[in-house]
């Protein structure tokens, strides 16, 4: 009769550590099926996904970077064609007047010998005969 009793306390005894474990095991599932810890869950996986895709655009960009790159502004320009079009007549015309400003200072003494000549009131030839211009 020892024999069965003590059989009986370790069936006893295992049959509350499985109850136990079942418990504990359902607790797990009940707070992995409550909405917040499902959003959290999908944040995370969402997470790891958009990082292994950062990951791969870098290391293809690393690879590829001039056809990558020409891409982006290419793509770029035709995103913005409509206010390209509509500004670039004024763009252009502002360079163009700068471009002229900047030659403008880099040839100061061309102008210097325009406005010396344009003051005479004669023509842009210097006089060749001074004996002549006395008399």
């Amino acid at each position: 009769m020892a024999r069965t009793r003590n059989r009986l306390i370790a069936a006893a005894r295992r049959s509350m550590l499985q109850r136990a474990e079942l418990h504990r095991r359902l607790d797990v599932a009940k707070a992995a099926l409550k909405p917040g810890a499902l959003v959290d869950r999908g944040k995370y996986r969402l997470n790891a996904k958009v990082d292994d895709a950062a990951h791969a655009v870098r290391r293809e960009f690393r690879n590829n970077r001039l056809p990558i790159a020409l891409a982006a502004v290419a793509g770029v320009a035709w995103l913005l064609r409509e206010p390209i079009k509509e500004h670039a007549p004024r763009l252009t015309r502002k360079i163009q007047d700068m471009a002229n400003a900047i030659t403008d200072r880099l040839h100061p003494a061309d102008d210097a010998a325009d406005e010396i000549y344009a003051d005479d009131g004669e023509t842009s030839e210097p006089v060749e005969n001074d004996d002549e211009a006395v008399q």
